[in-house]
């Protein structure tokens, strides 16, 4: 899936990042759709860790694809993947991508945030269904995330201007709340919308983890190459706010939301 901007992330931390999600903690609204012997396609896969997940619930009589347009993502989860026989990881944009074969269903996890023309990633997604078909949508709204207690001046710094980045390159802060208008624009039926909110409490094993990826997230310097903030004001968010996970951080709740339609 080719984003219109995408954080220049270092590419081990990312790596890690998509290793570590499954199906049962990051997509955990998905398994109930999940039948023995679907073909799912996975877009914006990463490395396939989820479709690795996915590959497992529909069972080895039917392939997997995940497709992803950063080519390091997919040839380490080949690596990482290759005894999943079922599964099939590509190097190729969403927009490019014609299959041999049309899918029961096709799931996207935080990847039309990404782009600035999510409508049409949709229909793409619609015209490569089977009759009654499903799309998936996993988002964020960026815009209702949660933090207790606020957290330092120079991280709120920062991620207003990160909204303002993403906002100012057409990508949609909210889009977890308008997902399924654009379900309905695109023409999809029995459009369902069920909650995922990320909810994380001080005492959970994961909880710095999670809670961190805000400082990864500023370990990019794009912001500070394209003008939306000074790299004194990144550095300094990065540094207060892992003092705060360590010290006065309680919870942080990502607003998420999963959006299903047929054709």
């Amino acid at each position: 899936m080719q984003p219109n901007k995408e954080i220049k992330r270092d590419g081990q931390s990312a790596t890690k990042i998509f290793d570590d999600r499954t199906v049962e903690s990051d997509y955990r609204t998905l398994p109930p759709l999940l039948i023995k012997g679907m073909r799912v396609l996975d877009v914006g896969c990463g490395t396939g860790a989820i479709s690795k997940g996915i590959a497992g619930y529909v069972g080895p009589e039917r392939k997997v694809t995940g497709i992803d347009n950063t080519e390091r993502f997919i040839q380490s989860g080949k690596e990482s993947y290759k005894d999943i026989h079922n599964l099939d990881l590509l190097h190729v944009d969403l927009f490019e991508f014609v299959p041999e074969e049309k899918f029961d269903l096709i799931v996207a996890a935080r990847v039309l945030q990404w782009l600035s023309n999510p409508k049409d990633a949709l229909r793409k997604m619609k015209e490569m269904l089977k009759p009654n078909g499903r799309i998936s949508i996993l988002d964020y709204n960026h815009q209702a995330i949660e933090w207790t207690p606020d957290p330092p001046s120079a991280m709120q710094k920062f991620y207003t201007a990160f909204l303002k980045w993403r906002a100012d390159a057409g990508m949609n802060n909210r889009i977890a709340d308008d997902l399924s208008e654009y379900f309905k624009e695109a023409g999809l039926r029995s459009i369902e919308i069920l909650n995922c909110d990320e909810h994380y409490v001080r005492g959970q094993a994961n909880f710095d983890a999670k809670v961190a990826i805000w400082s990864k997230v500023a370990l990019s310097t794009q912001m500070v190459e394209e003008g939306y903030i000074s790299d004194a004001d990144r550095l300094k968010a990065i540094e207060e706010y892992n003092h705060w996970i360590t010290t006065d951080a309680q919870s942080m709740t990502m607003k998420l939301n999963e959006v299903t339609g047929q054709i």
